[in-house]
């Protein structure tokens, strides 16, 4: 197929609309893009009230006004022109960016393919300022309050063949609303207004994080959420992970923002991802609102258009920061420091649609704050397993044991965890005193749920499940006490494993030995297309060398370190883990029950098995009361 013949032109200088217009293909790719671009204006003047008008989806008018500090009458010309700012005026300013806005070319870009008004005025204003058009409109006096209002209407009246790739109204509106939440999220001290079509649709007043959190993602998030604040340096993350039963099938409730701008870059969500590796179920996705404050010179968020990617000066340092940051909170998921899980089944299906009262409901779930030790009663100490092979899950001695023989062959001679519980009868003084969040077993049901009382109810236990998670737990724990301080052990490969690699993964391997030693890699470059892999970590002799060398050289490539050798080791642990727990169908006594319940009152992360599935939950007594109907 011949190519088209392109007419010869002289090289000449583009007319300013046309550059603007050209602009405008990337900073305003559809009505949410202005309505993002004039609300970081808006944010950047210090408003603190902040109303969005919108008509038909935001194709007709888009009207924003804050009560920010307005602009001076001399410089409104200058607000639509191209490249003009006050927010960066050297290589510095624009190196250490601390503010949403800063390219000058939003506004210029917007009236190029709209009809835009901007009215505004200042404190010290007898009354406001108008300019309509472009630079090159005439300024008129106006009315209004101290602010700006900034009226764009007719979006792509000059250019209809952009208007054809528009969706339908409810769908544009759709991400103007979106982007006004995202926004929302980040900034509680301000307050916002959102109308559609005359009618308004949501508005929120200045609050804390907790209270907007609540509000725009719902009372599904707010009521299984874990705050965290943590600071290493320059760095700080702060704001709500999640629980990790409360995970979604879409990743619709992750929002990330970086001094204060939301983004959307996968080394952050690498990091929360793998925080999150071993507590979600299937293909997940956990929700959060997290927000990592840094040195402005320490990112750069001048990378593309949108402003929606940033790029850090240390990835590696980043990344480690906020996967620790999160896994750290998301340790906390245990019987001792909550008070209940989220119910994995809707309402109705249980108690007849009564939300209130129901699974699910919020008047059943309800987490609190409790601080018990359990360390006092019960001592973890290691024993060898005994000659010819495993142990029964318990012992016929008050202790709890799991078969060893597996889990043995991988510390060579080293002793294996086994725990051991002391029996305990606890008195009706300490449960009132809820020492004991998961209270005592009554019964088994089927086999594989384990009931109990305890002040608030009933606690239904899913004992494999949780006693995965014990084991599993106790697993990392040893083979961390094993290694650390020392060496990764590796394993010399009798023949290397060759393999064709590009130049990325060469340059790679030679520029970060190092870290690859440290993780107990030994890859080395045989020619520019050849690299060679001569020792793997002992316990991933048996993974396939040439895979797991490129996932590795991809990770730390990507984010400065590799996470493949940890979850390759927790993949084995927890299949280990899984086929060591407890099965279905095994009769329990009532101290090896309430056993069971201590462990996991002392586990973190106890709240889920490491598929991610809910290993208890609670049934308060007002909602057996709504379903025997007592009281009514």
């Amino acid at each position: 197929m011949n190519a088209p013949i392109t007419p010869h032109r002289p090289i000449q200088a583009l007319p300013d609309q046309l550059i603007s217009q050209i602009a405008a293909g990337e900073v305003v790719e559809r009505p949410s893009a202005v309505v993002k671009e004039l609300l970081e204006n808006a944010l950047d003047s210090g408003a603190t009230q902040i109303t969005v008008r919108l008509e038909e989806g935001g194709v007709k008018r888009i009207a924003i006004t804050d009560n920010g500090r307005g602009i001076d009458k001399d410089q409104l010309p200058l607000a639509l022109a191209r490249h003009a700012t006050s927010k960066i005026a050297s290589l510095h300013d624009l190196e250490n960016v601390g503010t949403l806005g800063f390219r000058g070319e939003a506004l210029a870009s917007i009236a190029s393919v709209a009809a835009v008004t901007v009215t505004s005025r200042t404190a010290d204003a007898a009354h406001a300022w108008e300019i309509v058009g472009s630079h090159n409109g005439t300024v008129t006096p106006s009315s209004g309050a101290q602010g700006t209002t900034v009226d764009v209407q007719d979006l792509y009246f000059n250019t209809p063949a952009r208007r054809k790739f528009l969706k339908s109204e409810q769908t544009e509106y759709g991400h103007c609303a979106e982007v006004v939440r995202r926004i929302a999220l980040a900034r509680p001290d301000v307050s916002f207004s959102l109308s559609h079509n005359g009618r308004t649709i949501d508005q929120w007043n200045i609050s804390e994080l907790a209270k907007r959190s609540a509000h725009i993602l719902g009372n599904d998030f707010a009521e299984a959420r874990l705050a965290l604040d943590e600071a290493a340096g320059s760095l700080r993350l702060h704001g709500f992970a999640g629980l990790p039963t409360a995970s979604k099938a879409r990743a619709d409730g992750q929002f990330f923002y970086v001094n204060g701008r939301f983004v959307r870059d996968k080394l952050l969500v690498h990091a929360v991802r793998m925080a999150y590796q071993d507590v979600l179920h299937g293909d997940r996705f956990p929700s959060y609102v997290l927000a990592l404050d840094l040195d402005p010179s320490l990112v750069d968020v001048n990378v593309h258009p949108s402003k929606i990617e940033v790029r850090f000066r240390d990835s590696r340092s980043v990344h480690q920061f906020v996967f620790h940051a999160v896994q750290r909170a998301l340790a906390q998921t245990s019987a001792t420091a909550f008070g209940s899980v989220p119910a994995p089944l809707p309402a109705a299906s249980t108690l007849g649609g009564d939300t209130g009262a129901g699974l699910g409901g919020p008047g059943l779930w309800r987490r609190e704050q409790t601080q018990t030790s359990f360390g006092a009663q019960f001592t973890n100490t290691f024993a060898p397993a005994p000659a010819g092979g495993s142990m029964p899950f318990f012992a016929e001695a008050p202790g709890v044991a799991q078969d060893t023989a597996a889990y043995g062959a991988l510390f060579a001679g080293s002793p294996s965890p086994i725990t051991q519980i002391s029996p305990y009868v606890a008195s009706a003084e300490a449960m009132a005193r809820e020492e004991y969040p998961l209270g005592f077993a009554l019964a088994q049901l089927h086999g594989i749920y384990i009931l109990a009382q305890n002040t608030k109810g009933l606690v239904l236990v899913d004992m494999h499940a949780a006693h995965e998670r014990i084991l599993y737990e106790q697993l990392k724990n040893a083979l961390q006490a094993q290694v650390s301080g020392q060496d990764m052990q590796v394993q010399a490969l009798l023949i290397p494993v060759t393999f064709y690699a590009d130049a990325i993964e060469v340059s790679t391997a030679n520029e970060n030995q190092e870290t690859l030693k440290a993780l107990g890699f030994d890859i080395a470059a045989l020619s520019p297309t050849t690299l060679a892999v001569r020792s793997v970590p002992t316990l991933l002799k048996n993974a396939d060398a040439q895979t797991l060398a490129r996932d590795v050289l991809r990770d730390v490539r990507e984010y400065g370190g590799s996470r493949v050798l940890i979850e390759r080791q927790n993949e084995l642990l927890g299949t280990l883990a899984c086929h060591t727990a407890v099965r279905a169908n095994r009769i329990l006594s009532v101290q090896e029950m309430n056993a069971l319940l201590r462990q996991m009152e002392s586990t973190e992360r106890a709240d889920q098995c490491n598929h991610g599935r809910p290993t208890w939950v609670q049934v308060e007594i007002n909602a057996l009361d709504k379903l025997f109907l007592r009281g009514q």
